[in-house]
């Protein structure tokens, strides 16, 4: 039996996906008989964009609800200009960090220790794992993702067999398991969230980041292998988040200077934790630059003198 191509499935179902950039995660727009909803809202750099994918799409219909799969940057950065627009929208986000979006902690939301930015934003209702939820004209369920959020959801419209995986299943990987930059161990979480996908069968799945894809089982694959990789040495591990970090801040910025980018650096938790010195400039310097020109080799950025430069 020949399998439903994925934009077949998406189109069966009202959704429409908005593939951005690594700085942005992915939007995913269901519309239909029932409610409107956007899952996840990008980067804050993005709002604008955002905002206006969301507009033409819609032409001139409300957005009735917004879901966070999770509350990293990348993901919920244009909740508030959503919010601003569309007075009546109702978000909804995972349950963990709901105390700390009502207080705006943002130690603990992770945007100080990241160095990032995200804009104020409220929430009216929970996405707590083992619920279904009606977006457009199908039910969705909500099933706990832990690993590379702790708090993480996904979203499973089954009939259609249609997998919203946000970070937690990419078509070569994963996201970065943040826990474990603050000493909590989550890589076995990674594992059982592999595990919750490979029980769903799901037949398309858009990811977080990068294209929708069919091949669930080889796209598993590769992520228990990337995963087994770093079990075995958590230091490559640690090694790639920082890179992320480095290579994220530099999306946003798109050039800066050594000098710019140590400084924050040595301001961001995550990142300065493992610097060899808090007192040592020329110490800092030499390590900052080795993970540039590892960033470099792979293509990701160019340095000209002082100088770095996003590719």
């Amino acid at each position: 039996m020949r399998q439903t191509s994925a934009s077949q499935q998406l189109s069966a179902i009202g959704a429409t996906v908005f593939e951005r950039g690594w700085l942005s995660s992915n939007n995913v727009l269901i519309q239909g008989h029932g409610p409107t909803a956007l899952v996840d809202s990008g980067y804050s750099s993005h709002a604008p964009l955002t905002l206006a994918l969301v507009q033409e799409a819609l032409s001139g219909r409300p957005l009735n609800l917004l879901l966070n799969t999770h509350l990293h940057s990348d993901h919920c950065g244009g909740n508030a200009l959503l919010q601003a627009t569309y007075p009546a929208l109702l978000t909804h986000i995972p349950p963990g960090h709901a105390e700390a979006v009502s207080q705006w902690d943002a130690e603990t939301l992770t945007y100080t220790p990241t160095g990032q930015n995200c804009p104020r934003f409220v929430h009216q209702g929970l996405l707590n794992p083992g619920d279904a939820i009606q977006l457009g004209s199908h039910t969705w369920e909500v099933h706990g993702a832990k690993g590379h959020d702790p708090h993480s959801i996904v979203l499973f419209q089954r009939e259609a067999g249609v997998l919203i995986s946000a970070d937690a299943l990419w078509g070569n990987g994963f996201g970065v398991v943040f826990p474990e930059l603050e000493g909590v161990e989550a890589f076995e979480e990674v594992g059982e969230t592999l595990d919750v996908i490979e029980a769903l069968q799901p037949r398309t799945v858009i990811p977080g980041h990068g294209p929708v894809f069919q091949d669930v089982p080889e796209a598993l694959a590769r992520a228990r292998s990337r995963l087994a990789q770093f079990m075995d040495s958590p230091e490559k591990h640690r090694r790639y988040a920082l890179k992320v970090l480095v290579k994220f801040k530099l999306l946003e910025w798109q050039a800066t200077t050594k000098t710019e980018l140590l400084a924050w650096g040595r301001q961001t938790p995550y990142l300065r934790q493992f610097m060899p010195s808090q007192s040592s400039i020329e110490g800092d310097q030499a390590w900052l630059t080795n993970l540039l020109n590892d960033l470099a080799r792979s293509g990701s950025l160019r340095v000209e003198g002082d100088q770095v430069i996003n590719l």
